[in-house]
């Protein structure tokens, strides 16, 4: 099915949520947590990350997770993703429990596309040190894609992962996750590159990017995605694309942040101050630029 009949189908079936300049939102992507292991590509960067999501926490922001939070390709347990980075889903639960968390599923964890999966892994885990059954994020439901409905305007922000249309990562997800289970997870560790992975394949990366400004063209909708791992922030005649990046860069984070109506490309990493004392710092990449100059 091409790309962009894919995608306007996902757009038809999206959630749609309310927002206005007074709302607070940041969108992480490709977050890939795994199990702590030398395969994690996250572990290296989980301080960083909880640091960000503490601060997003502590003023009011709603978190909208962009598909591949969790690394289901390379792990067949979700429980092991879960011990592994106990800490950040206990953070992420804060969020939930304060409808502050909105999670997207990705071609990584397809798995949550399916409601029966969601409800034996999310609603409740095990709690190992207190022997006994708990709650997590007992009632929600994983999407595809939602639209950002604009109060003051009435116009949208279409946000979905983006590997609609990537024929390998979407219509047989599942030949590739075993193929990167049995097979890529171990050459990546010996420094192979997966060339099925748009974050690694410079080609594969260039067509999403390009069908999917299309798409935005076509149809006069601000779009925010990952699935790239290229952070994105358009020039002001381009396409109202955004990515959000990942947070399994060797040595930050990147991530979209609205706040008062502004829009701003974020970077996270750990910076020396002039002293010389190392901390976890954000800085503007692009932006902040008002949020509805971009939409249509």
């Amino acid at each position: 099915m091409h790309t962009k009949k894919i995608l306007s189908n996902v757009y038809k079936k999206a959630k749609r949520i309310k927002f206005n300049n007074n709302s607070k939102l940041i969108f992480f992507s490709d977050v890939h947590r795994g199990d702590n292991s030398i395969s994690d590509d996250f572990a290296h960067n989980q301080n960083i990350y909880y640091y960000a999501l503490d601060y997003y926490y502590n003023r009011n922001f709603k978190y909208i997770e962009v598909g591949d939070g969790d690394e289901l390709w390379e792990h067949r347990k979700f429980k092991h993703l879960r011990i592994a980075h106990s800490d950040i889903y206990y953070l992420m639960k804060k969020f939930y429990d304060r409808d502050r968390l909105v999670m997207l599923y990705g071609n990584h964890n397809m798995h949550f596309k399916y409601d029966y999966y969601v409800r034996n892994h999310l609603d409740y885990f095990y709690d190992e040190y207190n022997e006994e059954k708990r709650e997590l994020f007992k009632g929600i439901n994983v999407h595809e894609a939602v639209i950002l409905e604009h109060e003051e305007t009435g116009k949208e922000i279409f946000v979905t992962h983006g590997h609609q249309g990537d024929f390998i990562n979407y219509q047989i997800w599942g030949i590739m996750m075993i193929i990167s289970r049995y097979i890529w997870r171990f050459l990546n560790i010996i420094g192979f590159r997966n060339p099925a992975s748009p974050a690694k394949n410079r080609h594969r990366r260039h067509k999403i990017e390009k069908n999917y400004s299309e798409w935005i063209r076509d149809n006069k909708t601000m779009m925010i995605i990952g699935h790239t791992h290229r952070p994105k922030f358009p020039l002001s005649n381009d396409p109202s694309y955004f990515n959000t990046g990942c947070c399994v860069h060797p040595r930050n984070i990147t991530g979209i942040e609205i706040e008062n109506g502004q829009i701003s490309l974020v970077d996270w990493r750990i910076r020396p101050n002039d002293q010389g004392v190392l901390s976890i710092s954000k800085k503007n990449i692009k932006g902040p630029d008002a949020v509805e100059n971009y939409m249509y």
